[in-house]
This record gives structure tokens, sequence and C-alpha cells, in this order.
């Protein structure tokens, strides 16, 4: 499933935005939730950076489509913008916020089948999976793959990632829950591990490059069989 959003104040292009991703989805097999949004700032207001694709009208009456690309490409780096517009005078700015394509209205189905198709394509290519992490001011969407452990230290979750460390408000159980069918593993009452960044079990310490994470009493047994498992699948 892909989740996509359509900005656009005008209600019959939102129609037909929404029938052509209809008959996409029915032509290509492809299921989309959709949710749509008639103003750049409703949007930008609470954005949870966790859609796939984004189609976006650029001429909008408060905050403009380039306006709040640029506002959600500060918070996301990989959602796939797609603009949908009267002009392409606005090309070099998009280039700015990595925009994948320009549709020009009146819209082709064509066109628009060509561009999502594109859209597609790059999110199923980079295979990635993403966490939202509630952070001080707004969200952050990390990459699940570059979590290399999580810790919990009272009622913090520290990530730690290959990308630095992220600490947020939440429980270890909220954590392993929400990482448990992504190859994480306990091996002590507070530290989650990524079974693909474990280098070495050296007695009861697991080894994450040159760090050291000590394996709970009676988990050895159990995280070896969830490593095993994890390698040979």
């Amino acid at each position: 499933m892909f989740r996509i959003a359509i900005v656009e104040d005008d209600s019959g292009s939102r129609t037909q935005l929404r029938e052509y991703l209809r008959r996409f989805g029915d032509e290509q097999d492809c299921v989309f939730q959709i949710d749509e949004y008639q103003d750049g700032d409703e949007i930008v207001e609470n954005y949870l950076a966790d859609y796939d694709i984004l189609l976006i009208d650029i001429e909008l009456p408060l905050l403009n489509g380039m306006s709040a690309a640029e506002e959600i490409r500060r918070r996301d780096a990989d959602v796939e913008i797609i603009f949908v517009t009267h002009t392409t005078q606005y090309a070099i700015r998009g280039y700015r916020v990595s925009a994948l394509d320009y549709l020009v209205k009146p819209i082709t189905y064509e066109a628009f089948a060509e561009a999502l198709s594109r859209a597609i394509e790059r999110r199923e290519v980079g295979g990635d999976r993403y966490l939202t992490l509630n952070i001080r001011g707004g969200h952050r969407r990390i990459r699940v793959q570059g979590i290399r452990y999580v810790e919990v230290q009272d009622h913090d979750l520290t990530y730690h990632t290959t990308e630095g460390d992220i600490t947020v408000r939440g429980t270890f159980r909220e954590a392993e829950t929400r990482l448990s069918e992504e190859g994480f593993f306990r091996c002590n009452k507070g530290i989650l591990v990524n079974l693909a960044y474990v280098d070495a079990i050296e007695g009861q310490n697991v080894r994450l490059g040159g760090e050291v994470i000590r394996l709970g009493n009676n988990r050895k047994r159990s995280f070896m069989d969830a490593l095993n498992r994890y390698m040979y699948r």
C-alpha cells in the first residue's frame, strides 16, 4: 500500500486526481491510502513524514505548493513530490525540493500514469522502511535499517542510528512492538538490538562494531536462535 496526499484547492481537480488514482490502482493492482488537503498550510501544520507520494498544486491561496514542499522537504528527505501546475516556470525552485515531476493542467491520464509509475518505482527500488518519531517541536522520520539498537532509560528511548543518537519519550514495550517484525531482538531488559549489526557473540556479550552489549540472564540461547533464524531466513 502507498500513502498519497493530494494538496489541491480546486474540487474538480481533486476529483480528477482521485479518479486517476483509482484507475491506476485497478490497472496496476496497487492499493492507495489517500488523504486530501485544500491548502499547503493544512498539510504542513501536522506533517508526520509518513507519505510515499505528494501530489501538490503550486497555485494555492494561503501557503503555495512550492513553499509547502520546501517546508516538507526539511522534515522528510524521501517523499516523492509531483507538482500539479498551469506552468513549468517554477522548475528551478523545484530542483531545490527534488521534485520528481510536473504535471501541467489539463492533466491527461497518460501523463499522470507515467509520473506515478516513476514515483512508485523509486519507492519500491529503495525498499527502505521508516519509523516516525515524536521529537520536541515536531516529528522525525528515520530509516529502520539505520537503527543499530534501541536503549531505554527511565521514560526515554534512545535510538542509536548510523547517523547519530535520537532520544524521545517512550516505553521499551512500545519500541519492541514497533520493531519486532523488523529483525530486532531484546538482548536484556533495556536494549533492543538490530540483528543486522551483530558482529559477534562473545560469552554473554553481543558485539556491534566497537560497542559491547551484555546479554541478560537466560537470554543467550533465545538470542542465538533469533540470530540464526535471521541469518538463514
